[in-house]
């Protein structure tokens, strides 16, 4: 082990002349040289005072992780004296990588030297307190795994982060405990997200995530660095820690600040990424997409997804067969053009109305949600423009709703209703269409409809379609075998004495 921590502290010192070169990011270039000498001091400690076979076994795994650093570190110093970067924000975002990885390796050697190391054949194992331990004995636990999270080896260190979240997601009083009462659990767990063993890092990920979801503990997050800390999860971490990551900023993104700083940090290109990618499965694209849905309320920010060709990955996303997926990628595609004309021609111009329209096909494959998700995207993107409707008569979309309208649940009824209405105020032409496509037989049935709003439209509607004069020619027909325009007419009538104010919209 000596030779190797002696290797170690050469090449950090060969680093530290390199750094001194550097002609860019001198501040960035001064913390981490501050830390590769604490990391030097720290390595020549370990040479000179821990000589036992113990010790050599204990510090077998974390010299060569610092060697691994060292070396990545090099590298980076190289490219910042030949200005050889591809980019000045990802290389700054490499560089905090890098003193947070250094940082790490200081906290570990120092935990060592002060207490030595914890592994499984060391450590004293403390029972968790059964259900309705008092408070004592639960801040015991949890300060008990918070010394295997800094001074175990790597297994003890994980299994301590599975013990924390059983604990934490079986009891709230844990939570509270971690988030404000335990030391600096929080920085160690914030720190751990960036560590190099994946399998520490997916824990201490999933730990987050759930703390996350407490309101009153976000900011205790947030201001233990947790957003840069994350987002680097994102561009480096394994699917597990992915996951977490997109939990953990799906609660956090709901502030404006924090979608600021996520976006600051190159969160916005990152989650792009992973909803671009073939690699990655429904869940965590679906979980990506409801980040992004957080941040679309930005106005700068949407204008950066928008440059960055979110539209066309978003409606690449609605053909996939994951019903998950889907809706989230509907709704998101109706949260970025939501009151903005010039991002809704952008979504129609990529195919989108044609995409919702068939994702609305009762006879596609998705599900009775998938469609009702679509069907309110379609109200909320098409009808500010008779070109848009134009496209949706033209693309059969009113079979859709005559569909719906004879054979939909109630849900799916309920919105073909709202629809039919809409688009019988658009113009007459529309009206006489749907009046050719047999909409007035089940307008008519669905004066009877159990439920009142239901009743309501469909009054008001009939009263639309029977005003144009083909229509209503078409309606007195159905007099002569069914009594049909006169129970319209005579429920119209009633229906408008009574609620004369009535609007569907």
């Amino acid at each position: 082990m000596k030779s190797s921590v002696k290797q170690a502290v050469e090449v950090i010192s060969s680093l530290i002349s390199l750094s001194h070169s550097t002609k860019v990011f001198n501040v960035k270039w001064q913390l981490i040289r501050k830390k590769l000498e604490e990391l030097s001091s720290g390595l020549m400690a370990v040479e000179n005072g821990y000589d036992s076979s113990e010790n050599a076994a204990a510090f077998s795994d974390l010299v060569p992780t610092v060697l691994v650093t060292i070396n990545e570190c090099c590298d980076l110093a190289r490219r910042c004296v030949d200005l050889s970067y591809s980019g000045k924000l990802l290389m700054q975002s490499d560089l905090d990588v890098m003193a947070t990885k250094v940082g790490l390796h200081v906290k570990n050697i120092s935990g060592i030297r002060t207490a030595g190391v914890l592994t499984h054949g060391s450590a004293i194992v403390v029972s968790r307190p059964g259900l309705g331990a008092c408070k004592d004995e639960m801040r015991f636990y949890v300060r008990d795994l918070l010394t295997r999270m800094k001074i175990g080896d790597t297994e003890m260190k994980r299994q301590a982060l599975v013990s924390l979240y059983q604990v934490m997601d079986e009891d709230e009083r844990y939570v509270k405990l971690v988030a404000l009462e335990v030391g600096d659990i929080v920085k160690v767990l914030v720190d751990f997200l960036d560590s190099p063993e994946m399998e520490i890092q997916e824990e201490a990920s999933k730990i987050v995530s759930l703390i996350s979801g407490f309101d009153l503990y976000k900011r205790v997050l947030v201001e233990s660095g947790i957003v840069g800390s994350l987002n680097r999860v994102l561009e480096n971490g394994s699917r597990l820690s992915k996951v977490g990551a997109v939990k953990c900023l799906q609660t956090l993104t709901v502030n404006s600040d924090n979608a600021w700083s996520l976006s600051a940090h190159g969160g916005v290109t990152a989650l792009l990424k992973i909803c671009s990618s073939s690699e990655f499965g429904g869940e965590l694209i679906g979980l990506a997409c409801g980040v992004l849905r957080n941040l679309v309320g930005v106005e700068e920010i949407k204008r950066f997804m928008v440059e960055e060709g979110a539209i066309t990955t978003f409606i690449k996303l609605t053909r996939s067969k994951d019903e998950i997926m889907q809706i989230n990628s509907v709704e998101f595609l109706q949260n970025i053009a939501s009151g903005d004309e010039s991002v809704r021609e952008t979504v129609v111009k990529e195919g989108g109305i044609q995409m919702l329209v068939r994702i609305s096909d009762p006879k596609s494959a998705t599900s009775s949600k998938t469609r009702e998700v679509a069907l309110r995207a379609i109200e909320n993107l098409c009808f500010s423009s008779q070109s848009r409707i134009n496209m949706l008569m033209n693309y059969m979309f009113i079979d859709h709703l005559l569909f719906f309208l004879r054979n939909g649940e109630v849900s799916l009824q309920e919105l073909a209703l709202k629809l039919t209405f809409r688009l019988c105020g658009t113009s007459d032409e529309a009206k006489k269409t749907m009046g050719d496509a047999g909409f007035m037989p089940e307008l008519a049935r669905l004066l009877d409809a159990k439920t009142y709003d239901m009743r309501k439209m469909a009054i008001e509607t009939l009263s639309s379609l029977v005003s144009v004069p083909k229509t209503e020619k078409d309606s007195f027909k159905m007099t002569e075998t069914s009594g049909f325009f006169f129970n319209c007419s005579t429920k119209t009538r009633e229906f408008r004495e009574t609620n004369s104010s009535y609007s569907p919209y």
